[in-house]
């Protein structure tokens, strides 16, 4: 790797700490139009703001769109790194001091790439993407090849669905799946008509996943109501932590965070594998 790249990354990231580990979240729904994407590009933002360094991997950018939802052009995406076509500080884009947007292709398309050379390379590049402290994983709908292995890879996984019965039958279904490759499942509600709302389906939901999942863990994250803030900063690709820290939802999803930030700082007591970017990738590469 030329100095000049190792220089580009460097400044985007900042120095590599060798003892650093990595929590990386997996963020899914069981169908589309329930705010996902949305909801993780706000959750990365207001984690980079709080000083965490964050990176957030669009796993499926033709349908999730982060690019467009943080108001950014992708040129060049992960794809075109494992085609020998770009290099790594060409495809990162740096959203903020502390978060960085991975743009991705199918990731069923990336995973088909076998060439030990060039998988060896993104691996040296990568290694600058070992000092995030938190890496999201903004999924496509639904359960695919490569979806199971970013959730048997996770530390913690999050299902986001809404106050409809399709979604909310289709977010059991993906919480069905999901406890076949981890046991620690969590369900972040969206557009509901108020919190209570929101407890009641989790409330529901947990009933019938202890009668027929044995020996899962559903956890509750929070819910968001319903608000215009987060329609209209859709509208002008914007995004409500930044226009509105005063909202409804800017607060609702800072409980989230704290949720989640609460549950992954408390799995630390308990001795686990490094990860890394770097290391999931390995591990996602020999799955397939």
């Amino acid at each position: 790797m030329s100095q000049t790249q190792a220089d580009k990354l460097k400044e985007i990231l900042n120095t590599k700490d060798d003892n650093h580990s990595t929590k990386i979240i997996t963020i899914t729904s069981g169908k589309g139009g329930v705010g996902k994407s949305t909801i993780t590009a706000n959750l990365a933002l207001m984690l980079s703001q709080m000083g965490y360094k964050v990176g957030i991997f669009d796993g499926d950018i033709g349908l999730a769109n982060l690019d467009i939802i943080f108001n950014v052009r992708a040129k060049k995406t992960i794809l075109d790194l494992l085609r020998g076509e770009a290099l790594l500080s060409e495809v990162i884009i740096k959203i903020n001091k502390n978060l960085i947007l991975i743009p991705g292709a199918s990731g069923d398309e990336i995973l088909e790439y076998s060439n030990s050379k060039l998988i060896s390379k993104f691996l040296e590049e990568a290694e600058y993407l070992d000092v995030l402290d938190y890496l999201l994983i903004d999924t496509g709908a639904g359960i695919s090849k490569t979806m199971q292995a970013f959730l048997s890879e996770s530390d913690e996984v999050i299902v986001v669905t809404i106050p409809d019965p399709s979604a909310i039958t289709d977010a059991y279904a993906t919480i069905k799946v999901s406890s076949k490759f981890t046991k620690s499942v969590n369900l972040l509600l969206n557009m509901t008509k108020n919190e209570r709302e929101g407890e009641l389906i989790y409330k529901k939901i947990l009933k019938v996943a202890d009668s027929n999942i044995n020996g899962l863990e559903l956890s509750y994250f929070g819910s968001l109501v319903r608000d215009s803030v987060i329609s209209t900063c859709s509208q002008k690709r914007a995004l409500f932590v930044d226009e509105y820290p005063n909202s409804l939802s800017f607060f609702q999803l800072n409980e989230i965070c704290r949720n989640i930030i609460a549950k992954l700082e408390h799995k630390l007591l308990t001795p686990t594998k490094r990860k890394s970017f770097t290391v999931l990738v390995r591990r996602l590469m020999d799955k397939f």
